[in-house]
C-alpha cells in the first residue's frame, strides 16, 4: 500500500466524512490517508469521532493523544463518553453497540461513516461468526460499504493487511496508541488474533486472503438472496413495517426463515440466531389466538396482532402510573414520551366540564363494566380496546381520563356515560398531542 488508490474509487463521490478515530494503529493510518487526501481535494470536509468507553485506566491519555493528533492535522475531533453494559451479550458486544450508537447520533445530513477494520480483522469476524454456527448472512463478515440508516458506512481497509498498515505507518513516521487490553487472550477477538491466527498464517501464508474472498462471496450469495426475496418481502409487509403471517404458513422453513431475517434487518435490528428466527415463528407467530405473544430481541421485541408481526421497541408499562390534572388550562405532560394532554377550543375528544369539587386525573388501567357513547350495553375494557383493533401494547400507554374515580374518557378513542356533555352546556375539548 502505497498510494491513495483504495480511497479515490470509494470516496470519489463523498464530500463529507466522519472517520471512527480510536487512536490505534488502524485509524491513525486511514486518519492520515485522509488527510493527504484533502491535499489533493480541499473541499472534503473531514471530522472524527473518539468513543471513550471508560473500560480502561489509560482512556483519558488516549483522549490526549487523539486530540493532540487531530489539532496537528486541522481534524476537528469529538470525543463521546458513553456507558458499556456487559450484560447486553458480553463486553465486547456491548461496547460495539455503544459505539454504533454513538456513531448514529452523531452523523450530520450527507455525512458518510469510516472505520479502518483490516483483512486480519476479517478474518477474525469470520471465524468468530464460524464459531456460533452463523449462516451466510454472518459468514459475509464485514461489508466493504452498507448502510447505518441513511448514511454509507465504508471500509476501505478492509483489503488490506495489518502489515502493510504497520509499514504504512512506520514509512510516515505515525504514532498510535497500544491498547494493553489486546493482549488479554481472555477476550475471544483477541485470542483468535493472538493464539489462532499466528498458526494459521505460518502453516498458510495467504489464509486471512483466502477467508477474505470467502466472505466476499458468502456477501455476493446474500445480496443475490436479497434481490430474489425483495419482492417477496414487499408482498408481505404493509406500509408501517409490519409483516403479514398467513402466506407464510405454506412457505418452507429456509424460505420464511430468509424472509424474517430480511424483515428485522429492515427494522434496523441486530442479525438474529437460527434459534431467535424458529422460536420468533413457533412462541409468536404460531401461538394460540387468544394470546398476547412477544419475544425479545436485544432492545427490542416482536408481537403479533390480528395476524400480523410488529416490531416494537421495548415499551415501560404505564399500568400504575396515575397523574392529577388540577389545573385543566395547563397541558398535562405524559410520562415516557407520550407527549401531553391538552385543552382545546374544537378538536379533540368532547367532554362535559369537571363539576366543582370533581378531582380532575389521568391513569392508565380501568377495573369494571363500561358504557361508552354510541354504543348499547357495557363492556370491559379489555373487551371496548379488542373491539377497537387497538393493539395490546397501546392499551395500558392510552390516557385514561377520570372524574373522581369515574372513566370519562379514553384520548383518541371514546368518552363515557360519565364524561358526556350534555346539551345546552359546552363541552371541554381535550386533545392529545403526541
Amino acid at each position: 500500500m502505497s498510494s491513495l488508490a483504495h480511497l479515490e474509487a470509494p470516496l470519489a463521490n463523498e464530500n463529507s466524512l466522519l472517520l471512527a478515530y480510536s487512536g490505534g494503529l488502524d485509524s491513525s493510518v486511514l486518519l492520515h490517508q485522509l488527510v493527504l487526501l484533502r491535499q489533493q481535494r480541499p473541499a472534503l470536509q473531514l471530522r472524527a469521532v473518539h468513543i471513550h468507553h471508560g473500560l480502561n485506566p489509560l482512556a483519558e491519555s488516549w483522549v490526549a493523544h487523539c486530540q493532540q493528533q487531530c489539532a496537528r492535522w486541522q481534524v476537528p475531533l469529538e470525543v463521546v463518553y458513553v456507558r458499556v453494559d456487559a450484560r447486553q451479550g458480553g463486553i465486547e458486544a456491548a461496547a460495539r453497540t455503544a459505539r454504533y450508537q454513538a456513531f448514529r447520533q452523531r452523523l450530520r445530513a450527507g455525512e458518510t461513516l469510516l472505520t479502518a477494520q483490516h483483512q486480519d480483522d476479517q478474518s477474525e469476524t469470520l471465524l468468530l461468526a464460524l464459531k456460533r454456527g452463523s449462516g451466510p448472512a454472518g459468514l459475509a463478515a464485514m461489508p466493504q460499504q452498507h448502510w447505518l440508516g441513511e448514511h454509507r458506512h465504508l471500509r476501505p481497509l478492509l483489503t488490506h493487511s495489518r502489515q502493510q498498515l504497520e509499514e504504512w505507518a512506520h514509512h510516515h513516521q505515525l504514532t498510535w496508541i497500544e491498547d494493553d487490553s489486546n493482549s488479554d487472550a481472555r477476550y475471544d477477538r483477541n485470542f483468535l488474533r493472538l493464539e489462532v491466527m499466528p498458526m494459521l498464517n505460518a502453516r498458510w501464508p495467504h489464509f486471512s486472503r483466502a477467508v477474505a474472498r470467502s466472505a466476499a462471496l458468502c456477501g455476493e450469495q446474500e445480496q443475490l438472496l436479497d434481490e430474489l426475496l425483495a419482492e417477496s418481502l414487499d408482498s408481505l409487509m404493509d406500509a408501517s413495517g409490519t409483516l403479514s403471517i398467513l402466506p407464510m404458513l405454506e412457505m418452507s422453513d429456509a424460505r420464511r426463515f430468509a424472509l424474517l431475517r430480511r424483515w428485522i434487518a429492515h427494522q434496523q435490528g441486530s442479525m438474529p440466531s437460527r434459534d431467535a428466527l424458529r422460536r420468533v415463528w413457533q412462541e409468536v407467530a404460531c401461538s394460540r389466538e387468544d394470546a398476547e405473544p412477544r419475544f425479545r430481541l436485544g432492545q427490542n421485541e416482536v408481537r403479533r396482532f390480528r395476524g400480523r408481526l410488529y416490531w416494537l421497541p421495548l415499551l415501560t408499562s404505564l399500568s400504575e402510573h396515575a397523574l392529577p390534572w388540577p389545573d385543566r388550562a395547563q397541558p398535562l405532560l405524559l410520562p415516557d414520551g407520550l407527549g401531553q394532554l391538552e385543552q382545546h377550543n374544537n378538536d379533540g375528544l368532547a367532554l362535559r366540564p369537571p363539576l366543582s369539587g370533581e378531582a380532575v386525573s389521568v391513569r392508565f388501567q380501568a377495573q369494571g363494566s363500561l358504557h361508552i357513547v354510541g354504543r348499547s350495553g357495557s363492556r370491559p375494557l379489555k373487551k371496548l380496546w379488542q373491539e377497537l383493533a387497538v393493539p395490546p401494547w397501546q392499551r395500558d400507554r392510552t390516557p385514561l381520563i377520570f372524574y373522581g374515580d369515574r372513566l370519562a374518557a379514553a384520548a383518541d378513542f371514546f368518552v363515557t356515560r360519565d364524561g358526556a356533555p350534555a346539551a345546552p352546556d359546552p363541552a371541554w375539548f381535550v386533545y392529545w398531542r403526541r
